[in-house]
């Protein structure tokens, strides 16, 4: 055993940048609000941290990467990110943290008046679990049976992300084959947030470890023989088990705590969320460019002070590592932001270009559109496209639009017909329906006709389906006396 694991440890050296990893991935997930809240209690807790007023994010981290090069190794990866760490995690407390993610609203004033969206598009509620896990399989193309089985995981999921009906149970009622069945759960369990429709913690952290990009085996083993050693911080049983050292086995412990036992809590629906768009789209000359919304991000540098300290030969050595920590912590911090920002950016440049019909003669131009399309566009994973897009905004002249209002999966190209995205079908079933003579309104199948006379080929039951979406009523209700 120990002889396997040897191989193992050349593959953990990568765990070390992790833990950076999930600040960025965490702000990547933060509204605007959310986001400058955060910074403003990093600026409190790190005294490494100060606001500058002339230079940009970007260019301070390149400026702070020359300056210090032990802190701020390339891509800030390498053994001393985390090399002089001897804290150990409370596991005790571990799953109780994560019972809430939100946090609270750096009230500032951002914008002009002149620039600012109409106050009614400034507050929305955000989607529950089910709703995202439904929107994130509808870019899949799957048959009634697959939707069905879905549905019946979707809806049988608590709000901490864990699958309270019994799995076979689920597979004993589907129409599916039960190879096929468990291909859709396993796709529910990779749809963001990672984890959801598992069946206890163990699974649930597997998935997750399983979703990083680099694989580590040690990660592996501890979630399925070791969470109880971890819990009694027992490392001399797990060395002795699997023939690896403390400190290898605390270096994975890192990785372990990074993932979310409760990913469910990530998508809360309970709080009114006040919006500040990410974007702006502005017309300039016949061009449509996006312009990104710094306002209220306050551009971060490295406190001189501290770096005088940390290079002082008379300075201690328990507050040069107290230095070093922050400065770490420091630099991971105006990197992720930056990040955030440029990756933001990426993703509205792209549905920009994929979407000019949308911008220039509204909703009704709307493209089918995935979040492949966009993910390939920008080379980056779908998964991470589907953080940007969740509660990020785009101003446009058109008004204020959650990212996620551009993905759409098409509609009516099959068999020949023309593909249309889903929310333009919606407003050509409402353009119909507000046009009809009430004294004959129109029914399902006489809209499926007639939009079947564009090459728009939906089924009856389709129409209904989307009619209900738009709370229009059925055309028997909908008739009025002469």
């Amino acid at each position: 055993m120990a002889q396997k694991m040897s191989m193992n440890l050349k593959q953990t050296q990568s765990l070390m940048m992790t833990p950076q990893l999930q600040q960025a991935i965490k702000l990547l997930t933060l509204t605007h609000l959310e986001m400058t809240s955060v910074i403003a209690s990093e600026m409190v807790e790190n005294p490494m941290l100060e606001e500058t007023g002339g230079e940009s994010t970007r260019q301070e981290v390149e400026k702070e990467r020359g300056a210090n090069k032990e802190a701020t190794a390339e891509n800030f990866s390498g053994p001393e990110l985390i090399e002089k760490s001897k804290d150990n995690f409370d596991w005790d407390k571990y799953i109780d943290n994560y019972n809430s993610t939100s946090s609270t609203p750096y009230m500032k004033e951002s914008f002009s008046k002149d620039d600012a969206p109409n106050y009614e598009n400034m507050v929305s509620r955000g989607n529950t679990l089910h709703e995202h896990l439904e929107w994130q399989l509808r870019m899949e193309s799957l048959t009634d049976d697959e939707w069905e089985f879905a549905d019946s995981i979707i809806y049988n999921i608590n709000d901490d992300g864990y699958l309270d009906e019994n799995l076979e149970e689920l597979l004993y009622n589907t129409k599916l084959d039960r190879e096929d069945a468990l291909e859709i759960l396993k796709m529910i369990q990779h749809l963001d947030p990672v984890g959801c429709a598992t069946s206890g913690l163990h699974e649930c952290l597997l998935v997750q470890a399983g979703a990083l990009e680099e694989k580590h085996p040690l990660v592996d083993l501890l979630i399925k023989n070791h969470l109880d050693d971890l819990i009694k911080k027992d490392y001399k049983k797990i060395e002795s088990d699997l023939g690896v050292s403390s400190e290898k086995i605390k270096d994975a412990e890192l990785i372990l705590h990074s993932l979310n036992p409760k990913p469910g809590r990530l998508i809360n629906p309970d709080e009114i969320q006040y919006v500040v768009p990410d974007i702006y789209v502005k017309k300039v000359g016949d061009e449509f460019v996006v312009k990104l919304n710094d306002e209220g991000v306050p551009k971060l540098k490295i406190s001189n002070l501290y770096k005088k300290l940390l290079s002082a030969s008379n300075t201690k050595e328990e507050t040069s590592d107290y230095i070093q920590e922050k400065l770490r912590s420091a630099m991971w911090l105006i990197k992720s932001i930056d990040n955030r920002q440029r990756t933001i950016e990426k993703v509205a440049n792209a549905i920009l270009k994929y979407q000019p019909e949308f911008f220039k003669k509204g909703a009704a131009h709307l493209k089918p559109m995935i979040l492949k399309d966009i993910a390939n566009e920008i080379g980056m994973h779908e998964s991470t496209v589907s953080r940007v897009t969740t509660n990020k905004f785009m101003h446009t002249s058109l008004g204020t639009f959650e990212l996620k209002f551009f993905f759409n999966t098409g509609i009516g190209g099959k068999n020949g017909g023309v593909d249309i995205a889903s929310e333009s079908l919606k407003l050509k079933i409402k353009e119909l329906v507000d046009n009809e003579d009430p004294r004959k309104p129109l029914s399902d199948q006489k809209i499926s006709d007639i939009l079947k006379k564009s090459d728009i080929l939906v089924a009856r039951r389709t129409v209904a389906k989307y009619r209900e979406m738009l709370n229009i009523l059925p055309s028997s209700k909908r008739k009025q006396a002469s």
